[in-house]
């Protein structure tokens, strides 16, 4: 075995190690918490009263907010069947004094930094005119999540993670000012030696570069050295919510982007992170299958705040509405000289979880909703809430051909049964399921009606529309529309459609099991 090999296993064997300690430390934080309320309850009956209390009027409070039943469903359950426990992790959810300093972080920075961006106005009203459909949906974007619709920009598509990997290590061999890459996961092996080596002649050539990851989904790829390792190159690095031992509610916000921004000119993203999995260099799951996109042109700016968003976030920087000062940031802001061939609209957003606003899913739901000839979805799981299912279904039932394409070959397995268990109500109402043979399908990306498309980090399952930050980036009338609706279709003809498989109706204990898994699904 060589000793690359065996560095990467040793490296994933540490992850293993600190999450399995960090798991172990909050289970015997919330045991001890529990027990505190238990030996309570054995010597007064009232502290039992008061906690049955509590977990009524937090039943009740649950079942008022303004959010979707299959969040609030588990909370309810699990108060009503287990009050101590139930009562303690929501109050230590709930209450969590870290979400709530994190929230007010974000606020401030989005409410300084996104103002920066151009406004496009006439762009956006010169869509709604040539296309309602698509106007509609980026109207949306651009009201709520702040992020304006872009012409003069070419996108590039990649139907493989490795041809948009080869692109990318060309662009940053090239960057004259500054990088800025941000991922989930970065696997400090053979796909990423080659980036380094491209980054450190950067930095020797005097160019600023930022790498931000998450610890999390990095967790069995790099050591805690990496970013001190990083840091000795002068690649100035950051890691995202650092996994700690303790209860952290923080913790459950993962930073799910891949963004890469080249001197503001150039930008990628897509559905693959910076793993030799993921370009088919190593199989663990048989083949992979990602996408991504490439921008050039005046669109990568919303990248670029995208990045700075999470970048200054995660600073130790004071951020505050009445001294935090954006100025010093305006140069990577800056529009440069471009003109496109292309004539299309693009517009990249990102999504934020601790807004209380899911634009991932209601861009989603506003596509289902604008189709009227057909709209198909790539997704590597499929745990959906009862409004996109509806919105789904209903389409479906008006004549529209849905589709989803889901993976033949599973990562987590119980995240897979779960998936598999949203599709009896889907098919029954018309919708089409597909799952690729060949291997893991981790792409992202959506497509209707031969007018408007995404692409990004965003999957169809709760932790990506409610819990993770993520990007995608809505696409309008240009040419990598119909390139992912033909990528699609060559898609089809190497899955297996399982929609009348799974028409007919499941054992008792079949469908028992994935509800109860279901029940609990948000919070996986």
């Amino acid at each position: 075995m060589s000793s690359h090999t065996l560095e990467g296993k040793k490296k994933s064997q540490n992850g293993v190690k600190r999450l399995v300690f960090s798991v172990l430390s909050i289970l015997l934080e919330v045991i001890f918490l529990v027990g505190i309320f238990n030996g309570l309850n054995e010597y007064a009956v009232v502290i039992d009263n008061m906690t049955r209390l509590v977990g009524f009027i937090l039943v009740l409070k649950i079942y008022g907010k303004n959010e979707t039943s299959s969040m609030k469903t588990p909370w309810i359950i699990l108060i009503l069947a287990f009050p101590i426990l139930g009562v303690a992790l929501y109050l230590m959810t709930g209450m969590n004094g870290g979400t709530k300093k994190m929230r007010m972080r974000y606020k401030v920075l989005d409410d300084k930094l996104l103002p920066m961006l151009p406004q496009n106005e006439e762009i956006l009203d010169r869509l709604k005119e040539e296309d309602p459909k698509a106007g509609n949906v980026s109207t949306y974007i651009k009201g709520i999540a702040r992020y304006p619709v872009y012409q003069n920009t070419d996108v590039k598509y990649f139907d493989e993670a490795v041809k948009g990997l080869e692109s990318q290590l060309v662009d940053l061999a090239k960057a004259e000012h500054f990088i800025f890459m941000e991922y989930h996961a970065i696997e400090d092996e053979y796909a990423w030696s080659r980036i380094q080596a491209v980054l450190e002649d950067r930095v020797k050539a005097g160019v600023e570069v930022r790498v931000f990851y998450d610890d999390m989904g990095s967790i069995g790829f790099v050591n805690l050295n990496f970013a001190r390792k990083l840091e000795a190159k002068g690649i100035a690095c950051r890691v995202f919510n650092p996994l700690l031992p303790g209860l952290n509610m923080f913790l459950n916000n993962r930073d799910h982007r891949k963004i890469t921004v080249i001197d503001g000119k150039v930008g990628y993203t897509g559905g693959y992170n910076l793993a030799n999995e993921y370009f088919n260099y190593t199989h663990p799951y048989g083949e992979w299958k990602d996408t991504g996109i490439r921008l050039e042109g005046d669109a990568v700016t919303s990248l670029t705040a995208a990045f700075l968003e999470m970048w200054e976030a995660s600073g130790k920087e004071k951020i505050e509405k009445d001294t935090f000062d954006l100025e010093s940031r305006k140069k990577y802001l800056e529009q440069h000289p471009y003109q496109a061939v292309q004539k299309g609209y693009i517009q990249p957003y990102a999504d934020c979880p601790l807004d209380g606003i899911q634009v991932g899913e209601d861009v989603y739901i506003s596509i289902v909703n604008k189709a009227e000839k057909y709209c198909w979805f790539m997704t590597p799981y499929l745990i959906i809430t009862d409004e996109m299912t509806h919105a789904l279904s209903l389409a479906a039932k008006r004549g529209v051909d849905v589709r989803i394409i889901t993976p033949g070959i599973p990562d987590k397995k119980l995240i897979y049964s779960i998936t598999r268990s949203f599709y009896h109500n889907l098919v029954q109402d018309g919708v089409r399921i597909y799952e690729w043979t060949p291997g893991f399908c981790h792409a992202k990306m959506s497509v209707a009606d031969d007018c408007m498309a995404t692409c990004g980090t965003i999957n169809l399952d709760y932790r990506s529309l409610y819990h993770h930050f993520e990007n995608g980036c809505f696409m309008a009338d240009c040419d990598v529309v119909t390139e992912i609706r033909d990528d699609m279709e060559q898609t089809f003809g190497q899955c297996r459609e399982v929609t009348e498989k799974y028409k007919s109706g499941r054992s008792a204990s079949l469908r028992l099991g994935q509800l109860f898994l279901r029940l609990f699904a948000e919070l996986l």
